[in-house]
């Protein structure tokens, strides 16, 4: 991971701070309007990615070549960013953030229209597209899903059966029951946080809300709770449950100096039993596991530990979404690519993701929740714009790591404290924040 820094992180910061999350220059509200005439579609775009695997190992270069057969006076560049999120917000403080990106976690939605340009009105995007919700501000579509994503466990199904467990764990208890006889009878990693990517901490186990109520509106629903960590509530239930992992040790011997890329390869060679993640990654650990000798077949996807009346939930969302940078000077270019890489690449199939088109069926890899009844609930985006207003004022960060983190610091004694005193500052932080900013 490349490193700013530390002042320079801290400038940036206050920069976008006291801009509000302001550009470099005002938007021009302009539409990236999609192009009719191949021929009319011209110039070169910069694409801003966090896959850099894909960039290094010339797979998006290929792609660049497909779009251009059909684009021909188009040309296509690709910036392959590591540290995504804190490298692309740092830029977002100029017009020079590429023509088009992921739409990084951090920016609030309400401030969509100061950087994207819309991309048409939502009624009539949300005919074609799944996950419209997303970036929907104002009746404008601000960003088309690279992909959607169904949560869950990653897992090793040779160490699982190695150490006597067939069936999935239906709760909190039972999951933590299976990691203890991993570790007793296996020489696996029961869990593996990525403490240090920091990532993995944030958007699966916050995307994961919904997987325990089965509600469609659970994450909205925050915008109206004074105490989201209150006992049987999705974040209490989630983030307890990563406590006990960390506090058990259950988890890696040392969170400081986690890698992920190494995390898959560990976890197809049977090094690490289970990781909570996204149905994306299951194609990049059997890839994983194919690369290093083992058997792709081993790598398994079971739901969130919970059960309502019975059934599995799992959550069905967005993973990041494609946009363009309302200062590109190529917008239509920016615009056919996105659409191209959408509807013609194949990418969200190869990548085992759910497409954002709505005429295109689930992944091979979602079966298992298919052949086992999981509900899948595709989470509302109606109350966004609230939710993260209450949490950027509460400075707690729900799409962050830190919080997180600090979960997992106080879980393993690098930070004095107690999962209850925890939740309790936490909830006092929402509540305050609440009565102010979601209004």
């Amino acid at each position: 991971m490349r490193r700013k820094p530390l002042s320079a992180v801290l400038l940036a910061t206050a920069l976008l701070t006291v801009a509000g999350c302001g550009g470099g220059g005002s938007s021009s509200g302009e539409a990236a309007t999609a192009p009719k005439d191949p021929e009319k579609v011209s110039g070169t775009i910069t694409v801003l990615t966090n896959r850099t695997d894909l960039v290094q190992d010339g797979t998006m270069k290929k792609y660049a070549a497909e779009f251009e057969k059909t684009y021909p006076k188009a040309t296509v560049k690709f910036q392959g960013v590591t540290d995504y999120e804190g490298e692309v917000k740092i830029r977002m403080n100029t017009d020079n953030y590429g023509d088009v990106l992921l739409i990084p976690s951090v920016i609030a939605k309400g401030d969509y229209p100061k950087f994207f340009a819309p991309l048409g009105d939502t009624k009539d995007m949300e005919k074609n597209y799944r996950f419209t919700g997303k970036t929907d501000v104002g009746g404008k579509t601000y960003g088309i899903a690279n992909f959607g994503t169904v949560n869950g466990l990653v897992y090793n199904k040779a160490v699982w059966k190695k150490a006597g467990i067939t069936d999935w764990p239906t709760t909190p208890a039972e999951f933590l029951d299976n990691l203890k006889q991993i570790k007793a009878k296996t020489d696996a990693t029961p869990y593996y946080t990525n403490f240090k990517d920091g990532w993995p901490l944030s958007s699966p186990w916050t995307n994961s809300i919904g997987s325990v109520s089965g509600g469609a509106d659970a994450y909205a629903d925050l915008a109206t709770s004074d105490k989201p960590w209150t006992k049987g509530s999705e974040l209490n239930v989630l983030d307890t449950l990563l406590y006990d992992i960390v506090h058990d040790k259950l988890s890696e011997k040392d969170p400081t100096t986690t890698n992920w890329e190494t995390s898959k390869t560990d976890l197809a060679k049977g090094k690490i039993s289970s990781m909570l993640l996204g149905s994306w990654a299951v194609n990049q650990m059997r890839d994983a596991a194919t690369k290093a000798g083992e058997n792709p077949d081993d790598i398994g996807f079971m739901p969130v530990p919970v059960q309502k009346n019975g059934t599995f939930s799992a959550t069905m969302l967005s993973d990041y979404q494609l946009a363009v940078n309302t200062h590109s000077e190529n917008k239509p270019a920016a615009r056919a690519w996105i659409d191209w890489f959408t509807e013609k690449s194949g990418f969200a199939a190869k990548e085992g993701g759910v497409s954002a088109l709505t005429s295109i069926t689930f992944p091979d890899v979602l079966k298992p929740y298919q052949d086992n009844d999981v509900k899948l609930v595709e989470r509302s985006e109606a109350r966004t714009v609230q939710v993260d207003a209450i949490d950027n004022a509460a400075e707690i960060g729900l799409a962050k790591q830190d919080y997180r983190q600090k979960l997992i610091d106080i879980a393993r004694g690098a930070q004095k404290g107690s999962l209850q005193g925890y939740f309790d500052e936490l909830n006092k932080r929402w509540a305050e924040a609440a009565a102010t900013a979601g209004n």
